[in-house]
């Protein structure tokens, strides 16, 4: 059996307006998903029990299904398979990364996946060229949606610069509360709203997105410092602007506003595209237990998580 894991990833500045070119901050988290691949003469069998999505086990050769979500869930092992002609395997994922929640679980789904189907059938690719491929291969699943970010956070690890380029960066790990609305959104119907706005109103607009852009290079010094409470300002900041723009959702604001309030954070942000998704928030001094049960009074489902972490690594090969 060959497994590899790869990370999810967390927005920190810049949604949106890195469409436009501003620039973002984005960072590999310590959630991951793992593929494992072994030897199964006879078929192509791709399962999980997790995803947080009920189990489910699907038979790509003679097309028998398991459970009514398996072909969404699976589409992406799909691709992978087909791109390496793997036959006569079994795939299982295991995934701790909600999905719809822009926190990059397709990319780290993928990524796994070309590192531990390549390894299984003996190749040996480089991370550019697991980045490379993941990348295209998402981008063919979502029709064009993808972008290189996510695959690239969960290929490298760390911490990226996105604007015109893909940049990393070295700076220390940032331990986050995350807090999940279970509301799925959209980000191809979230980046198209904004859009839409932007090109209505583009001097309001433009001006938000360059503000946006700002707090992204401002954060990078502090980051640094690791001044908490300067960052959570910013983070304060350009959730108000992402709010501005038409991102923001009743759950996903009451979950922001409860983290700042009895959750005592330093500060509080929407992360992705907005909508529905997830939140994050700098602990206080006071820790991360008023903030975890904060979010979880507010309904949120909340877990902690720390940016800056290892890309996509094999963990076992048998």
């Amino acid at each position: 059996m060959t497994t590899a894991s790869a990370p999810g990833k967390i927005i920190l500045f810049g949604e949106h307006a890195v469409v436009s070119g501003a620039t973002a901050l984005g960072g590999a988290i310590d959630l991951r998903a793992s593929v494992s691949v072994q030897d199964r003469p006879g078929g192509v069998v791709v399962s999980t029990d997790d995803l947080m999505l009920k189990g489910f086990s699907l038979d790509l050769q003679s097309g028998r299904l398991f459970s009514s979500q398996a072909t969404h869930a699976v589409r992406y092992i799909s691709a992978v398979l087909r791109e390496f002609g793997a036959h006569d395997v079994e795939v299982r994922i295991d995934s701790s990364l909600p999905a719809s929640a822009g926190l990059g679980s397709s990319a780290a789904i993928v990524v796994a996946a070309v590192l531990a189907i390549s390894s299984h059938q003996g190749s040996s690719l480089s991370l550019k060229e697991i980045a490379a491929l993941s990348f295209r291969l998402e981008r063919e699943v979502q029709e064009g949606l993808a972008s290189p970010t996510d695959t690239a956070l969960a290929t490298y690890g760390g911490y990226l610069k996105i604007s015109s380029q893909i940049s990393p960066l070295d700076l220390p790990p940032l331990d986050l509360v995350v807090g999940y609305t279970g509301v799925p959104h959209s980000t191809r119907s979230e980046v198209e709203k904004v859009q839409k706005l932007k090109k209505k109103y583009p001097e309001l607009i433009d001006g938000i997105f360059q503000a946006i852009g700002t707090i992204s290079d401002r954060a990078q010094p502090l980051m640094v410092d690791q001044n908490k409470a300067e960052l959570g300002e910013l983070m304060n900041i350009n959730h108000g602007l992402l709010e501005a723009i038409g991102v923001g959702s009743r759950e996903l604001c009451e979950l922001v506003y409860a983290s700042r309030g009895a959750g005592e954070a330093m500060g509080a942000k929407i992360t992705g595209a907005g909508g529905g998704g997830c939140m994050i928030a700098i602990p206080g001094p006071t820790g991360e237990e008023p903030l975890i049960t904060a979010i979880r009074q507010a309904g949120g489902r909340p877990f902690a998580t720390t940016m800056g972490q290892e890309g996509v690594r094999l963990e076992m090969e048998a």
